[in-house]
């Protein structure tokens, strides 16, 4: 008999597949090599669609509770504001860039996973495994020195950069390193010159950028390039006093620095992997993907990559859907991983620009871009994720098919929300949509709802799109749900 689902890997991406998977009803088994969980704040946001996709998990509020609300973004260069961006334009049900350290977030996403009766299993490593006929044989190596050989359906690698479950899958991790090293440091900021405790605050330089990203509790995290990186002479940690010459230099007099709590340097890395799957392996997160924090969207991509693949397993695993449908996993998140590093690579190489010409257009540019409102609103739904959706995937079909479900065409629980990962037919129309989930009961919710306008729709359980069709073509529906359901 084969075990549970194994992942490795507690950060913030294995704990939410780990959470999504036992809500599901999925065996699961959670282990991470380190004795406890991150101490320090990390990933600082968690994006409006990502809290979109918490509302299905049920652990909205605790996050809402524990985070900040922050409602904008202010670029300023010399002493004067260029622009910038107000989250509260953002059309999601939460309009705004819920800052909180990634310490809270797998503190908030670990009690959530207690209450399914799971728990992380700590200093336990991940050996090596192998793919045979229908499963997945892994070693792990217990801190007692115990060695303990398992078997699993499947196997998650959501273990970071250095993911052993990739190098074990010998998968190339493409991509190279940012030439710069930058400086990181949660403070204290107080002093008239600081930016409002809601906003992020980007500060244009000609030596390199600063920024300054709220936390909760009063605090703020400073990020600035300080130089090249020389591997070969590497700079002293920084402390306090130089910090806050950096900040005066770059963002002008009036701050005041202090309670440092974590003083760093670190470089920017720019990799993805391919193909997010080998057969019963899977990659999730910064195993499968790493890019600049330049838009604070690495942590949720891979909260999202980890909804994404926990319905599709779990309809597998309940003998409701083919195997086949695991094939659109990699497909659909890589092409998002892409994007998103894409994007992020771009933001980084316009702030770190080190000509004085191409950094005088620059804020120019930004100047005239950030003065039309369109162009504003469009940074806050590409930072949001909001935009994401998949409209190249075999799950799409239809005019539009692929795109998010805007939430408050819901008409109830959002779809996905419960205990078992099944579609919501928007419809109208009455013995039609009864018959329809008679024949695929395990793969749509019983009740039709009240389309937004006339047109059929099949919604994922992940909330968004899958089939958009002509009113009254249950045709379609059922040709649809045919193709997922098991042979």
């Amino acid at each position: 008999m084969l075990e549970k689902i194994l992942i490795v890997g507690a950060g913030p991406v294995g704990l939410t597949l780990a959470c999504e998977l036992a809500r599901y009803g999925i065996g699961v088994r959670l282990i991470d090599r380190s004795p406890e969980p991150t101490r320090t704040s990390k990933a600082l946001v968690v994006w409006s669609r990502t809290l979109e996709l918490m509302d299905r998990m049920g652990c909205t509020p605790a996050f809402l509770a524990a985070g900040l609300h922050a409602r904008g973004a202010t670029l300023r260069s010399g002493g004067q504001v260029l622009g910038g961006t107000r989250f509260t334009e953002i059309a999601s049900p939460y309009p705004f860039a819920l800052m909180i350290p990634q310490a809270e977030t797998e503190r908030l996403l670990t009690e959530h996973l207690a209450g399914f009766g799971v728990a992380v299993e700590r200093e336990v490593a991940l050996s090596d495994f192998s793919q045979g006929a229908g499963t997945v044989t892994a070693r792990l190596s217990h801190s007692d020195g115990r060695e303990e050989a398992v078997s699993t359906p499947f196997l998650i690698g959501c273990d970071g950069a250095h993911s052993h479950v990739r190098h074990g899958l010998d998968l190339a991790f493409a991509g190279q390193a940012q030439g710069d090293e930058w400086l990181l440091a949660d403070v204290r900021v107080e002093g008239a010159g600081a930016p409002p405790p809601d906003e992020v605050a980007v500060y244009l330089h000609r030596d390199g950028p600063l920024v300054l990203f709220p936390i909760p509790g009063g605090r703020a995290r400073v990020v600035a390039t300080v130089g090249r990186a020389d591997p070969e002479h590497p700079r002293p940690e920084p402390n306090l006093d130089a910090v806050q010459a950096l900040t005066e230099m770059r963002a002008g007099a009036g701050l005041r620095l202090s309670d440092p709590v974590w003083l760093s340097h670190f470089r920017i890395h720019e990799r993805k992997v391919d193909e997010y799957r080998v057969d019963r392996v899977f990659l999730a997160g910064d195993a499968a993907h790493i890019h600049s924090p330049a838009g604070g969207q690495g942590m949720n991509t891979g909260m999202q990559d980890a909804v994404n693949l926990a319905w599709k397993l779990a309809l597998v695993l309940r003998g409701a859907a083919a195997p086949d449908l695991l094939d659109s996993y990699s497909p659909e998140r890589a092409a998002v991983g892409e994007t998103v590093l894409r994007n992020a690579a771009r933001l980084t190489a316009a702030a770190t620009l080190a000509n004085p010409a191409a950094q005088a257009a620059r804020n120019l540019a930004l100047r005239a871009l950030l003065g039309f409102h369109a162009v504003r609103d469009r940074m806050a739904a590409t930072m949001s994720e909001i935009e994401i959706g998949y409209p190249d995937s075999f799950l799409s079909e239809g005019p539009g098919a692929g795109l998010r479900w805007p939430p408050e065409h819901d008409a109830g629980p959002p779809p996905g929300a419960g205990g078992a990962p099944r579609f919501v037919l928007y419809a109208e129309g009455g013995p039609e949509g009864a018959a329809l989930a008679a024949r695929f009961p395990t793969l749509i919710v019983p009740e039709t709802r009240t389309p937004p306008d006339v047109r059929l729709y099949l919604v994922r359980p992940d909330g968004y799109v899958g089939l958009n069709a002509e009113p009254g073509d249950w045709a379609a529906a059922a040709r649809y749900l045919a193709h997922l359901a098991p042979s």
